[in-house]
């Protein structure tokens, strides 16, 4: 009997763990089928989210409904993100992970080795200068406007624009065949990532750190298993048990390769295929949510900030925290959706209410395994605000709910 891919890319990760235990520095070898795997994910990112945006809008019709599709996508990602950072920092300050820290931790990084992006140069790179430039470069936010104006474009011109249409339809109908083909790989790659990732940190670097790893996720998983499910469950009327299983590639994926962007063409499969969300809000809302939508990157940004004060002996007044929900929140929309992106937003942060960037160093070890867990989060948050925009936009979803309590 042929197992299912989410039932194989669970088996990969348990496998990459033990082999990754087992095998130690070694584990380096085989780091190349990971690498392999997340280029081919990477290399299909760009025409997937063009070819499939502009064919969703075109899809959506009146332009009216893709401003309607816009806001509910604004709301859910603004409020999840808000909740997602309240938890985190309720969290830090009940269990205070940085009281007694020894911080001969802080070295090896240098506070001015990044630049952290402004919220002005944010919304302004999101027009592109060049179109092509900004593909070369991976600049998600710059192809999303483009796609975005080109389908609106499309649209408004009417039958004239048919053969571009049938282009794009075409394209996007290649490139979901095509993510089907990278799938297959995909327990090889997970395997791989997972045996390399665990062989080269191990155990023994994250014990000085153990509450703070525990608090974070902790609200990771308040915000993935509480407050998530109780939204889709409320306002989606989809089963979060049944959601979970249909997104469980996806979100292993995530996990393995700590990218939000490089599992995008997954969570758009899962979300099609199996649970039922149609190609025209799933092709707005996922590209949209893999670049600003960073419920986890956000929380975990508001308790490393708590973390490396407290460490620090600086206490933060309500205020100052006040400032830490809203700059996590807008950072995490500036964070690229690629592994390791969120360590240079968070220098955002900590300018923000004056903490030393230095801190950051204290964090640097165990940063790779709590990507890992924010990333899943992330892409999570994204299926979950997908399933809602559709119940909302009316359409029946394959894990539909009944309305009608049960006698």
């Amino acid at each position: 009997m042929k197992l299912k891919i989410h039932t194989q890319i669970f088996i990969a990760i348990i496998s990459g763990l033990a082999a990754g235990l087992l095998l130690g520095e070694n584990a380096k070898h085989i780091k190349i089928v990971g690498d392999i795997f997340i280029r081919l994910l990477r290399m299909i990112i760009i025409p997937l989210i063009m070819a499939s945006m502009v064919a969703g809008v075109v899809s959506i019709g009146n332009i009216r409904n893709l401003g309607r599709i816009g806001i509910r996508t604004f709301v859910y990602y603004t409020a999840t993100t808000l909740l997602a950072v309240g938890v985190g920092l309720i969290l830090v300050n009940v269990l205070k992970p940085g009281a007694g820290v020894e911080l001969g931790l802080q070295t090896g990084v240098d506070s001015q080795a990044h630049a952290a992006p402004s919220v002005v140069s944010i919304v302004t790179e999101i027009v592109p200068k060049n179109l092509f430039k900004s593909m070369a470069e991976d600049k998600v936010l710059s192809i999303i406007f483009f796609s975005l104006l080109l389908g609106v474009a499309l649209s408004s011109v009417g039958e004239k624009a048919r053969p571009l249409v049938a282009l794009f339809e075409a394209l996007n109908a290649v490139m979901l065949r095509i993510t089907d083909w990278i799938m297959r790989l995909a327990p090889f790659g997970v395997f791989a990532l997972m045996a390399c990732t665990i062989g080269q940190m191990g155990l023994a670097v994250i014990k000085p750190l153990a509450v703070y790893m525990a608090t974070v996720v902790l609200g990771l998983a308040i915000h993935a298993f509480i407050t998530l499910p109780i939204l889709l469950s409320i306002f989606g009327r989809y089963s979060p048990a049944k959601f979970i299983k249909d997104m469980f590639s996806a979100v292993a994926t995530a996990f393995s390769t700590a990218s939000s962007a490089a599992t995008l063409p997954i969570t758009m499969d899962c979300l099609e295929k199996k649970a039922g969300v149609s190609n025209k809000v799933a092709s707005f809302v996922l590209p949209l949510g893999a670049t600003v939508n960073m419920d986890g990157t956000a929380l975990y940004e508001a308790v490393a900030a708590m973390f490396i004060a407290q460490a620090y002996g600086i206490d933060l007044t309500l205020w100052q925290q006040l400032i830490i929900m809203l700059t996590a929140t807008l950072a995490s929309i500036g964070a690229a959706a690629i592994p390791g992106a969120g360590l240079v937003t968070m220098v955002i942060v900590l300018k923000a209410v004056g903490l030393p960037l230095e801190g950051i160093g204290m964090v640097l070890a165990v940063d790779r395994l709590l990507d890992m867990c924010r990333t899943s989060v992330n892409v999570w948050g994204d299926a979950c605000g997908a399933a809602v925009v559709a119940r909302l936009e009316g359409e029946e979803l394959a894990g539909n709910q009944s309305c009608q309590p049960k006698l």
